[in-house]
């Protein structure tokens, strides 16, 4: 009788961890904080009134959003002109993987870029919701299979002033990761299709 108790609730905690490990283990994008970039606040016209506000919205915004479990993508310039990277580090949850852009080079060599990331990488493609993506920190114009997946990019924030804009708006399955467009948090493969059709569709 005894075993025959202890076995339920074996069972009891394996389903609820199984339980919530489906429910917490989302996947999330985001490219283009520029913690501790004072100039971007101007640049791209953030809503920010100091470069420790953008800092401390986005991680709040993030750790609302992140369980411990969840995975979150970062397409690139995490950070740029930070002296500190790591205490911002340490706040952020999830397990995260970062593309790397090309503001990373300097504050990757202040820390122990393994105790942060699962996976560091230039390019990767992988499946999402099941739908195929390539993502990398730069916008391709093509890439494999293009024409049946998905490729995920930050690195041009809300620029819709250069040449490039008209190619990227009129591709629908390209799409772009970074804060500007999308609220300055991480967001969901759902999240990130409706952000940009909506950024595409007024500019």
């Amino acid at each position: 009788m005894l075993k025959t108790i202890e076995k339920a609730k074996s069972d009891i905690c394996l389903f609820e961890s199984v339980l919530f490990q489906g429910i917490s283990n989302m996947i999330y994008f985001i490219a283009d904080t520029h913690f501790g970039h004072k100039n971007i606040i101007e640049m791209c016209n953030r809503p920010f009134s100091s470069v420790d506000e953008m800092n401390s919205v986005i991680i709040e915004r993030w750790n609302k959003k992140i369980k411990g479990s969840d995975t979150v993508y970062v397409l690139g310039d995490m950070f740029f002109r930070c002296k500190e990277p790591e205490p911002i580090l340490k706040q952020l949850k999830g397990r995260k993987k970062l593309l790397i852009g090309n503001h990373d080079g300097s504050w990757m060599t202040k820390v122990n870029v393994s105790d942060y990331f699962l996976g560091i990488d230039t390019m990767l493609e992988t499946s999402v919701d099941n739908h195929g993506v390539t993502m990398c920190h730069y916008p391709l114009l093509t890439w494999r299979h293009k024409l049946k997946t998905y490729m995920i990019h930050g690195h041009i924030h809300n620029d819709t002033t250069s040449d490039f804009w008209p190619l990227i708006r009129d591709r629908e399955r390209v799409l772009n990761a970074g804060v500007d467009i999308n609220g300055f948090e991480p967001v969901t493969f759902d999240e990130l299709i409706e952000n940009n059709e909506y950024f595409k569709s007024t500019h």
